[in-house]
């Protein structure tokens, strides 16, 4: 499914693929987008033929870009669109994502946190994690040193896998 909506991307931007600056320019925007991050931008990268280094420090930065933001703020967001009767169905649908996920998390703390977002599965990410911790009053610094270092091990097994198993095959 990541694959998919990376190639969806990428034909969206079309012509921005043909220079160095604007492969980087989509690696970018796929690593900050909630389900895609980090490792959409490394597949990105990967069948863009960036430097899996470049790659690998662009991914990186831009997903956790809104982490802060959304650890500081998703709360209030929440409460806002409660008020609303169609974001509140959005809300109640993300907290149910969040109900679902959280056991790990509630059960390890921030261990469980960091194994949460730094094992690739569909579902799992810093988007999600962060908001799980937020939702669960977690401590901010924390936490995203934690997601951060969540995202590095994402990050590194996704190298392996876009850059060495996804470029052997297409490559």
């Amino acid at each position: 499914m990541t694959e998919k909506l990376v190639n969806f991307f990428i034909k969206l931007f079309g012509g921005t693929k043909s220079s160095e600056t604007g492969k980087i320019v989509i690696v970018a925007i796929l690593s900050m987008l909630p389900i895609i991050e980090l490792r959409g931008g490394l597949i990105a990268a990967a069948l863009l033929n960036l430097d899996w280094l470049l790659s690998f420090v662009i991914s990186y930065i831009f997903n956790l870009l809104p982490i802060p933001f959304i650890l500081l703020f998703i709360n209030w967001i929440f409460k806002q669109f409660k008020k609303t009767k169609h974001l509140g169905k959005l809300v109640d649908k993300m907290e149910e994502k969040v109900d679902k996920k959280k056991g790990q998390i509630e059960k390890f703390g921030y261990w469980g946190l960091f194994l949460f977002v730094a094992i690739p599965l569909p579902g799992t990410g810093a988007w999600t994690g962060a908001l799980i911790a937020a939702v669960l009053g977690m401590n901010r610094k924390k936490s995203f040193f934690t997601i951060a270092l969540g995202v590095l091990g994402a990050g590194i097994i996704m190298m392996f896998l876009s850059f060495g198993l996804l470029r052997g095959i297409i490559g």
